[in-house]
């Protein structure tokens, strides 16, 4: 079984939702009392934010993470995954830098919503998230277009990831908030709707969305753990 190196923190709430499902689904895959083999790096979420938001310093956010996937890769992991997605605009300046691969959270989501048939889907996460081109590039290559929340959604849905669920705070009140905007993009086009933030998943689950969803979180972990797993199946 390979080990999978997490690059966690970003934040804690997610990263405790990762270890979890990675964990279960291994037991499921692999049967037995079989858990996954990991190695966790956990970043100073304040840190990172001091960087990204209050200095607007996006070379010293993206070194804090390289630091971390070296330590995983100094620990012995064959393939690093990180729990947080707007980290993963870092990685064509990271990835040159290691040996061992990383397994993109974007393409594990691509390739479920193209499993489905889909075309068009709205995308949902922190401001850097919405407005990155990750997504779109991953999307692209499989004819699949992507909707973004205005401009005044965008910044809701920000701030009640960093004020609440970054905080561990899931309320009705920013579920029926981002039930709005859910709707708003499925109005404007949207076949389905990508949960592009690790946090969201926990507050709102695919029966409460009335178009397909796709937990990012949930895609990447099976898709880690299918890796990790492949040749040990029970």
């Amino acid at each position: 079984m390979k080990k999978i190196g997490v690059i966690g923190g970003l934040s804690w709430v997610s990263t405790a939702e990762y270890y979890k499902r990675l964990n279960e689904l291994t037991n499921e895959r692999v049967g037995g009392l079989s858990s996954a083999r990991i190695v966790l790096e956990s970043v100073d979420h304040q840190e990172y934010i001091e960087a990204v938001i209050d200095r607007q310093d996006e070379a010293a956010a993206s070194r804090q993470i390289l630091n971390a996937v070296k330590i995983v890769e100094r620990a012995g992991a064959d393939f690093i995954v990180i729990s947080c997605n707007d980290v993963h605009r870092f990685l064509p300046e990271i990835a040159p830098q290691i040996e061992i691969p990383f397994l993109h959270i974007a393409e594990a989501t691509a390739v479920a919503i193209e499993k489905l048939g889909l075309r068009t889907v709205g995308l949902l996460g922190v401001r850097k998230t919405m407005e990155g081109d990750f997504y779109p590039k991953a999307f692209d290559q499989r004819n699949i277009a992507t909707l973004m929340p205005n401009d005044l959604e965008r910044t809701y849905i920000d701030d009640k990831i960093l004020d609440e669920l970054n905080r561990n705070k899931f309320t009705k009140e920013t579920r029926a908030g981002y039930l709005e905007v859910i709707d708003s993009l499925a109005k404007r086009g949207a076949e389905g709707i990508v949960l592009g933030c690790t946090e969201i998943p926990l507050l709102l689950s695919p029966d409460q969305i009335p178009i397909p969803s796709f937990s990012t979180t949930e895609l990447h972990c099976v898709a880690a753990v299918e890796h990790a797993t492949s040749g040990n199946r029970g």
